[in-house]
């Protein structure tokens, strides 16, 4: 007899995954924890400073930054400004997955886009932090409160990057977008709703959608670790419920991407699907045939989605009505 599959290799039909599932619970005071954080990490100035000029593209200077995170601790930005400032151009907050980064993904910046890319608080290796830099870890740190969890402090740093880029580039301002996979793309969506200067967004294969259906199965990403911690501590349970993408995105009135796929080891395609049907404003969305994969199947995969973004980012605003 053929053994199974594994259960993480578990791959949905599209027709289940656009049936939305019902709704994540949410705390009554989740929109006033998260306008408060807004409140104490997203307004007001950023301290910040450019320590390192970086190998220059055709288009771009590029920089690395140190900010002060709202984790009051040193963290890491590496940002891109075009040479030639334009008025009419864009401007670029880009969030990781969690394996971290270690400089900018110069290819996805358009000449004429002033773009920034935080590395989350604990993730570089040469910023020490509270937090440790492996998913497992990072992904716990903090979790036995809602105020002192690492995913509060990495969607806040967002925002001061955002502030950051806007002093780096004012031309931009009122043509703010986010790209985020993954982790980033579900840090994304609990920060946006939020922040006012923002124009549109795109996730990809986001992360942290509707904890009751992500933690209901086995995976090779973080949420194993949190499934796992949750049976000795089923205490900090409701803890998560203020930091699922889903229940966030249910605020968002921007356009968004959302790139969702149908197989998926590390982040649950249904997890990935709430976050898109929990939007209430404009959305488009693509169909990855997966994520999370290795190999030439899941380049080709992470390749195509970045097009579907960056064609989302160019479409005119009339075209998104």
């Amino acid at each position: 007899m053929t053994a199974p599959p594994p259960e993480e290799l578990t791959e949905y039909s599209l027709s289940e995954l656009l049936t939305p599932l019902p709704a994540p619970a949410e705390p009554v005071d989740f929109d006033e924890f998260w306008q408060s954080t807004f409140d104490e990490f997203g307004t007001g100035q950023v301290d910040w400073e450019a320590t390192t000029e970086l190998e220059s593209t055709r288009s771009h200077r590029v920089t690395e930054i140190r900010f002060l995170s709202s984790a009051d601790e040193q963290a890491v930005a590496y940002a891109m400004v075009p040479r030639e400032a334009r008025e009419n151009g864009r401007g670029l907050v880009v969030g990781h997955g969690y394996g971290g980064r270690t400089g900018p993904d110069v290819d996805c910046v358009p000449s004429d886009t002033a773009a920034i890319f935080p590395c989350a608080p604990g993730t570089h290796a040469d910023a020490p932090s509270r937090f440790p830099a492996d998913p497992s870890g990072h992904v716990l740190a903090g979790i036995a409160h809602r105020e002192t969890y690492s995913h509060r402090f990495a969607a806040a740093d967002l925002w001061r990057v955002a502030t950051i880029l806007l002093e780096l580039a004012p031309t931009v301002a009122g043509a703010l977008d986010y790209s985020g996979t993954s982790f980033g793309g579900g840090i994304g969506a609990m920060a946006l709703p939020w922040d006012a200067r923002f124009r549109r967004a795109s996730f990809d294969v986001p992360s942290f959608g509707n904890h009751a259906v992500r933690l209901s199965r086995r995976s090779t990403g973080s949420g194993e670790a949190v499934r796992r911690h949750l049976r000795a501590h089923p205490e900090v349970r409701p803890v998560l419920d203020y930091f699922d993408a889903a229940s966030a995105a249910r605020r968002l009135r921007i356009p968004v991407h959302v790139g969702a796929a149908l197989l998926d080891p590390m982040v649950d395609p249904r997890g990935q699907f709430a976050v898109y049907h929990a939007l209430a404003g404009i959305r488009r969305l693509t169909v990855r045939a997966n994520g999370h994969l290795d190999g030439p199947i899941g380049e080709l995969s992470d390749r195509l989605a970045a097009e579907g973004t960056t064609d989302f980012f160019a479409l005119p605003d009339d075209r998104l009505r």
